[in-house]
């Protein structure tokens, strides 16, 4: 009987080949990622205004500036009030969405549809379908509160309104995208754990208490988690729909930093913000690793 002996390549050559496979994806990064970032901190070191042919050197200058800079603050204000808004209230109504399409109910994969399809379109289009709604003059939004006895002066234009209507807009557009996360997560739940509660007679809330909310313990932090992240990079809404207005009141960090650099060309003071965000973001997301670590030997 004739044996059958496959010559195995060297590890060299594999590695070689794993090599050349990885450069175009490492060039791109390096490129468009890396070498970006690394210039935006040389950047925040300058004085770089696209208005001027001399950027000198000025060292830690703009980070002191952007520290005593109170509008800068009111941004930062602005965006923590924007992620306390919508971070609970946007979890609380992705996990009841994700709990109602969980459901086998004739129809369902419809309202999924209905749901998720505001997350694949475009928020800039939102913002402006948005922007028609709440006008006090022409909204459809407006109007119907007219009828009911509500005077409205426009959500937009109110400095005390205008936040609130930007969380209310971007709950309903990214509702979709955490119901599908908690959608797989409910999946993974087994369904004997609910056959032997009920078999022990606990209630429907009890069986969410005490099966579901523990159960959902690691997919509910990384929603937390990219929500967070996402809620301090917020800006299309506030570009599209307020500008930062009224009284900056709606003014976020990423908006900022596009005021800065691309509305008044201070490309230096403007990157000191940006790193600034770099570093909050990179936080949040050391704090992730660390969470999820504790949980997972809990």
């Amino acid at each position: 009987m004739t044996t059958i002996r496959f010559k195995r390549k060297p590890i060299i050559d594999q590695g070689r080949a794993a090599f050349f496979f990885l450069l175009p994806t490492a060039l791109i990064l390096s490129l468009f990622v890396f070498w970006p970032i690394l210039n935006s901190f040389w950047l925040s070191l300058h004085q770089w205004s696209l208005l001027e042919s001399d950027h000198p050197y000025t060292g830690l200058s703009n980070y002191i500036q952007l520290m005593q800079d109170e509008r800068f603050w009111n941004s930062v204000r602005n965006t923590i009030y924007f992620t306390v808004g919508s971070v609970p209230l946007g979890i609380i109504c992705s996990l009841l969405l994700a709990l109602l399409c969980n459901l086998t109910l004739k129809g369902m994969n419809f309202f999924k549809a209905i749901y998720f399809l505001p997350v694949i379109s475009s928020f800039a289009v939102l913002s402006i379908i948005w922007s028609f709604l709440m006008d006090p003059d022409i909204g459809l939004i407006s109007y119907y509160f007219h009828l009911i006895g509500f005077s409205v002066t426009g959500w937009l234009r109110d400095p005390t309104l205008a936040m609130p209507a930007v969380i209310l807009i971007a709950i309903w557009k990214n509702v979709g995208f955490n119901m599908v996360i908690f959608m797989a997560g409910l999946q993974g739940i087994s369904v004997s754990l609910y056959e032997a509660a009920k078999i022990d007679g606990a209630n429907t809330i009890q069986k969410f208490w005490h099966i579901t909310v523990p159960s959902l313990t690691q997919t509910t932090l990384f929603v937390i988690i990219i929500s967070i992240i996402a809620s301090f990079q917020v800006f299309d809404q506030v570009f599209v729909m307020t500008h930062g207005g009224p009284l900056f009141s709606t003014e976020t960090i990423v908006y900022y930093i596009y005021h800065q650099g691309f509305e008044l060309l201070d490309m230096g003071y403007a990157s000191s913000a940006a790193w600034f965000l770099f570093i909050v973001v990179f936080l949040i997301t050391l704090t992730q690793l660390k969470l999820f670590k504790y949980n997972e030997t809990d």
